[in-house]
């Protein structure tokens, strides 16, 4: 079989396309102290997706997978879910809490589902913007995507995003994002009752 040589030119083309495609505002990625990628204008600075994904067991983190489990490392920004009977295991890149005074951790659960949320935002996100409206209905504009799973803490919500630019990022107001098509995957497995453990 034969090895296909790169010619200097080849290769100097295909790194003047490349370097060009990672500049492009479209294609380039914010990167803190990078005088090339600066953060957007319109948008905060975020630290980039810097996500380890690993598989992890359920039992250093539940006594049971009873009714499911979902475990949130907000560290590595990744959802792990595992069925009530052990057979399925899920794996899932999430976007977490923008800071440590708004992200909650700990045990709860799910206590309720919904299709196509509504979205408002709470007291203490109303104070940080004030411009923001008081309510979205369900639909392409609404913040917590097509599906959400409503946690026992007041305010707290797994949910999808429009906008896939938050996943892998601290970049939610507390909430634990997920692809929309992850989130609707994830929805179809639980139910009211999966536990919830934030770490």
């Amino acid at each position: 079989m034969k090895r296909k040589c790169i010619t200097p030119q080849t290769r100097r083309g295909f790194l003047v396309g490349a370097a060009s495609v990672l500049a492009s505002p479209a294609l380039a990625q914010y990167i803190p102290g990078d005088p090339l990628r600066p953060a957007p204008e319109d948008e905060p600075a975020v630290d980039r997706n810097i996500s380890s994904f690993r598989a992890l067991s359920w039992q250093p983190y539940f006594s049971n997978t009873r009714n499911g489990a979902i475990l949130v490392d907000t560290q590595s920004r990744a959802l792990h879910y595992w069925s009530d009977d052990k057979a399925t295991y899920k794996l899932y890149p999430s976007s977490v809490p923008l800071t440590e005074e708004m992200t909650r951790r700990g045990r709860t659960s799910v206590i309720r589902k919904v299709v196509g949320p509504t979205w408002a935002p709470t007291p203490s996100m109303k104070r940080r913007n004030p411009e923001w409206p008081d309510f979205i209905p369900a639909g392409p504009d609404n913040p917590l995507g097509t599906h959400a799973l409503y946690l026992g803490w007041k305010y707290y919500r797994i949910h999808g995003t429009h906008d896939t630019r938050k996943i892998g990022r601290r970049s939610s107001n507390g909430c634990i994002g997920l692809y929309n098509e992850h989130i609707a995957e994830l929805f179809a497995m639980t139910n009211v009752g999966t536990q919830v453990l934030l770490i």
